[in-house]
């Protein structure tokens, strides 16, 4: 069967990437046409635009690129219509997504299935609307998803998380890897680590590197070491490392959280990622005027963390310092508990074991697979 995937940042491109690895495992005769990134791009098939050229977060960038973003709309719709795929498959990135999903639906006859749901239970509560109307099957990675989407009276599937899956094939992988082969291929120092993950975009890594750069060099003992983001040109980074002793390693943010003491961590999948490999973290991301920022997330947003570390465990098991709580000093006092309370370091510890029976076993890209496969063959049926 032909498939049509879109991703539109790296942790999209991560996943879709693990799912078509899947699709392969059950059609040997799958074909792929998508806009993604590297990874996708691996697994086989027609590229037709990087998420490089597509991510723009918040309302002025995207207002400033938004003939740009028109222009990647229509160059996706018209590579739909000259493919011709069996199923449309769409990964998070609902801004484009959600438009893409009407298109195929009024213009087309090819279904429409999302897989990871956008966080609407989080804001815009409103799309779900569209989603009942344009997507054909969601395929959800968060549990507590399933009671939301039912609340809306809409039948969605949770396969598992995908990040689970993506972190067993690493440890697989390199279960012969070491401390000291990773410090001896980056050129690194002896020192304990303390990973820095600023963010997949432009915009995050400006807000947020400089403060966790300023933090860190409050412990000399230890090294920082930024997790490079996919993508991202290195000669963005050397504006914010400065005369900072810092490293930068690319491609390399699983092994680098294999050995770290404790992480500085953005939201976003990143936070899950760390929890996964039990790093002591500090979830921290700065917003513009915090502290209406802040009085928007109590009063507008209907959630009531950031990270998905809290969300999936419905309780505080990390410290979220972002809007008028992401200061110097907050960040810096909560490392230093990281580092230095060991009750406080296991409490955090015993939260994320629990959030890794949540999630269950890896399985999440083969299930997904599986049911796209089947209710495409179901539906072709007389």
């Amino acid at each position: 069967m032909k498939y049509f995937l879109v991703a539109g940042e790296a942790s999209g491109d991560l996943h879709a990437s693990n799912l078509m690895a899947a699709l392969k495992a059950s059609d040997p005769k799958a074909d792929f046409c998508f806009l993604g990134g590297d990874l996708m791009q691996a697994q086989g098939g027609k590229l037709i635009k990087h998420y490089r050229e597509m991510a723009f977060m918040g309302f002025i960038p995207v207002l400033l690129n938004l003939k740009t973003i028109l222009r990647n709309m229509k160059m996706c719709q018209q590579a739909i219509v000259d493919y011709q795929p069996d199923v449309i498959i769409l990964i998070d990135y609902p801004g484009f997504n959600l438009k893409i999903a009407k298109f195929v639906k009024t213009q087309t006859n090819i279904p429409v299935y999302y897989y990871i749901s956008p966080k609407v239970w989080a804001w815009k509560e409103y799309r779900v609307k569209s989603f009942k109307k344009y997507v054909d099957e969601m395929l959800c990675i968060l549990p507590f998803e399933v009671d939301f989407f039912k609340k809306h009276n809409y039948q969605v599937n949770y396969v598992g998380n995908p990040t689970v899956d993506a972190i067993a094939a690493f440890n697989e992988k390199n279960k012969d890897d070491s401390r000291e082969k990773f410090i001896q291929d980056n050129k690194l120092d002896t020192k304990p680590f303390i990973a820095l993950l600023a963010g997949s975009r432009k915009q995050e890594i400006k807000d947020n590197l400089p403060t966790m750069l300023e933090v860190v060099k409050k412990f000399p003992d230890y090294q920082a070491v930024i997790a490079g983001a996919p993508g991202m040109d290195p000669d963005y980074y050397k504006t914010y490392i400065a005369d900072s002793n810092c490293k930068i390693i690319f491609d390399q943010t699983y092994r680098l959280l294999s050995y770290s003491d404790a992480a500085l961590v953005t939201s976003g999948t990143a936070t899950l990622e760390t929890s996964l490999f039990r790093v002591p973290q500090v979830v921290c991301y700065r917003m513009p005027v915090p502290y209406i920022a802040h009085w928007a997330f109590k009063h507008i947003l209907h959630t009531p963390y950031i990270s998905l570390v809290n969300l999936i465990a419905n309780k505080e098991v990390v410290k979220e310092l972002f809007a008028k709580y992401f200061t110097r000093q907050n960040i810096e006092e909560e490392v230093d508990r990281l580092l230095n309370d060991a009750a406080y370091r296991n409490k955090m510890l015993e939260g994320y074991d629990r959030i890794i029976t949540i999630l269950g076993e890896p399985g999440a890209s083969r299930k997904a697979a599986q049911i796209i496969i089947q209710k495409l063959h179901a539906n072709k049926e007389p």
